[in-house]
């Protein structure tokens, strides 16, 4: 025998269901409405017109621009040994294959680099990325890695585990302010004084370091140089 259960038993178990129905979405939406929300390094910047001709590579000085880089249109693989001679001649620095980003020195104002870097496991004792010139230095900021570890220099850890992935690296530099923001993927990891100087410049790639492994590499893609507005 079938059992119906009548209308007015219906609206006594749907009423209290819909009520507290009605105040969980409310309760979610006011927890929305008031959750932080993470600004993104590139608001307020504009970003620059890059062409080929801004991306000036330099490489061991006896070695063609093929034997340490490679550019497929989208990602940029910059490598080097340890056992490679200097970008210059008459240089007597560190073996290097690093990206110069020409045309856009500066003196002043807020300045930001923005890149999606890619570090294979085993590379190890370089800098990847630099902001150049500075006061008493040559640079005003170096990216490290040693062992897996993206560092200031060879300081303090700005992000740890960094092998085999692509992260997204935005670097502000407030010449004004001297003062340099390191954000990966989005998140602030590092905030540091300024170290002087008149002029400055972006770079990316390997340069070796103290400790370097026999071979380094890091890969690029989606390089930006923005202004603050």
């Amino acid at each position: 025998k079938q059992t119906h259960m009548a209308p007015h038993a219906l609206s006594w178990i749907s009423v209290p269901l819909l009520v507290l129905l009605a105040a969980s979405t409310s309760f979610a939406a006011s927890r929305g409405a008031w959750a932080p929300k993470t600004a993104d390094p590139d608001d307020g910047f504009t970003a620059v017109s890059l062409h080929e001709s801004n991306f000036v590579l330099q490489r061991p000085f006896d070695e063609a621009s093929g034997a340490r880089y490679s550019f497929n249109g989208t990602v940029r693989k910059l490598w080097v040994l340890s056992s490679d001679k200097p970008h210059a001649r008459q240089s007597h620095t560190s073996p290097r294959t690093e990206i110069r980003m020409a045309g856009y020195d500066y003196s002043s104002g807020v300045w930001q680099f923005e890149g999606y870097g890619y570090v294979p496991s085993g590379t190890t004792g370089v800098s990847i990325m630099q902001v150049f010139g500075a006061g008493e230095t040559a640079t005003t900021l170096m990216l490290h890695v040693y062992d897996g570890a993206l560092r200031y220099y060879d300081r303090q850890i700005v992000e740890d585990a960094i092998y085999d992935r692509w992260f997204r690296l935005n670097v502000v530099h407030d010449v004004e302010g001297s003062t340099l923001t390191v954000y990966i993927d989005g998140q602030q990891r590092l905030h540091v004084d300024g170290r002087g100087g008149d002029s400055h410049y972006f770079k990316f790639g390997v340069y070796a370091q103290n400790h370097d492994s026999s071979c380094m590499e890091s890969r690029w893609k989606g390089v930006r140089i923005l202004k603050k507005d």
